[in-house]
C-alpha cells in the first residue's frame, strides 16, 4: 500500500519527469503554470507537500489533468485496481482527499472520488479545465461550485458536466463532509 509521503514523493519526480520530457528549465514550468521556481524545486525534490491548487496550476501547464498526473506518479496497470491500491492523496492545506478509482488503461475515461470537508474551499485555476471534459455526480452532502461567475448549488444525487474553461472553487459551505465523484474524459 502506498503511503502519502510516497505518493507526494513520487508525484514530485513525476512533474519533474513531464518538465524535463518536455525540455522545459524550472524558470520555464513556473512561468507556464504561474507557481514559483522554489515550489517547484521543492515539491520535485519531495520536500514540500502540493496543494490541489498548485497540482491543478502544474499539470495545466502540462496539459494534464490533475488525476493524469497523479495516475502517471502511480505504477500499477491491470484491468482491477483494488480500493486499497487506489492512489490517494489529500491537499495539505484543506484535508481534500482524493482517491483516483479507475485502473490505468486506455479507456477514454477516468474516475476519481472526492471528500471534501466541512467548511473547505478548494480553488481550481482555468488552466486545469482548458483540455478536458467532465462531469461532476455529488454522492453525499451538498457542494457549492463555483464556475466563473455562476453558482452551483449541489445535492447528493445531482450531476454536472463543467462548461467551457475558467477559474473554479469547489466548496463545502456546510457542517458535513461532502463526497463526489469526477468523470473525466481523457485528452487522446
Amino acid at each position: 500500500m502506498t503511503t502519502e509521503s510516497d505518493l507526494d514523493a513520487r508525484i514530485g519526480a513525476r512533474i519533474r519527469t513531464e518538465r524535463e520530457s518536455r525540455g522545459w528549465s524550472l524558470t520555464e514550468l513556473s512561468q507556464r503554470a504561474s507557481v514559483s521556481r522554489a515550489m517547484i524545486h521543492k515539491v520535485e525534490r519531495g520536500e514540500s507537500s502540493p496543494t490541489a491548487n498548485l497540482l491543478g496550476k502544474l499539470s495545466g501547464a502540462f496539459g494534464l489533468s490533475i488525476s493524469s498526473l497523479i495516475a502517471r506518479a502511480e505504477t500499477q496497470h491491470g484491468r482491477l485496481l483494488r480500493q486499497q491500491d487506489q492512489p490517494t492523496w489529500t491537499d495539505p492545506e484543506t484535508g481534500y482527499l482524493r482517491r483516483h478509482v479507475s485502473p490505468q488503461s486506455d479507456l477514454p475515461l477516468d474516475l476519481v472520488h472526492i471528500t471534501l470537508p466541512a467548511g473547505k474551499a478548494v480553488p481550481m485555476p482555468a488552466s486545469a479545465y482548458s483540455f478536458q471534459r467532465q462531469l461532476i455526480w455529488v454522492l453525499q452532502g451538498e457542494l457549492m461550485f463555483v464556475e466563473g461567475a455562476v453558482r452551483h448549488a449541489m445535492q447528493a444525487g445531482d450531476c454536472l458536466e463543467l462548461g467551457p474553461p475558467v477559474d473554479c472553487v469547489f466548496s463545502n459551505e456546510s457542517a458535513q463532509d461532502c463526497t463526489y465523484a469526477i468523470a473525466l474524459l481523457k485528452n487522446r
